[in-house]
């Protein structure tokens, strides 16, 4: 019995666009945002999901309404993306200026440093790999979907593959991944899948 997990990272916001950090902070999606997702739709509209999750931020919930039309979305606030701390709302030049030294580290190993503020990564990977745990569990054998963010499915993944590469996994603006549950056993058949654009 396989249980399939088909994970969409949101759609662009106006802070992606600018390449501002964005984590806990509420943000809409923007005009392409909404296109991307309605892309997606388009492409998803013959699967057959039997339950649509998403991260409670509005970026994720109207993705997943939009995607997913008509389909109730069960909101989970711990498919958040990673507290960015006194990072959130800045762009990688202004982090330089402002806080040089642990931006520097954190960029190198993200797993050994804690943004001031922030979230520790390796809190956030207990946090996102335990609602996701929860979320297969509860739908053995069927397939469901989970709209989130970039961090949240890069942790996962990364856990999957027991790797540390925190940034190489980090998904593009809706794109699709796809992870098969067959007897304990987790394997990734799709990542970042952005045919539908």
């Amino acid at each position: 019995m396989i249980t399939k997990l088909i994970l969409i990272r949101h759609g662009q916001t106006e802070w992606n666009l600018l390449k501002r950090y964005c984590g806990f902070v509420d943000l809409e999606l923007n005009k392409k945002g909404k296109f991307q997702a309605g892309k997606l739709h388009k492409k998803m509209k013959s699967q057959s999901i039997h339950k649509v999750y998403a991260s409670d931020r509005k970026r994720a919930v109207q993705t997943a309404g939009i995607v997913f039309k008509n389909q109730h979305i069960e909101m989970m606030p711990d498919l958040r993306e990673i507290h960015f701390g006194v990072f959130e709302g800045l762009t990688q030049d202004e982090i330089l200026e402002k806080y040089p030294k642990i931006y520097k580290r954190w960029l190198k190993d993200p797993y050994s440093v804690t943004i001031p503020k922030g979230e520790n990564l390796l809190k956030f990977k207990k946090r996102v790999v335990s609602a996701i745990k929860k979320i297969v569990k509860e739908n053995s054998g069927k397939t469901v979907a989970v709209v989130c963010h970039g961090g949240a499915i890069s942790i996962f993944i990364n856990h999957l593959l027991k790797s540390k590469d925190f940034w190489a996994q980090i998904p593009k603006s809706t794109a699709m991944s796809v992870v098969e549950f067959e007897k304990n056993k987790a394997k990734v058949k799709v990542f970042n899948d952005v045919s539908h654009l």
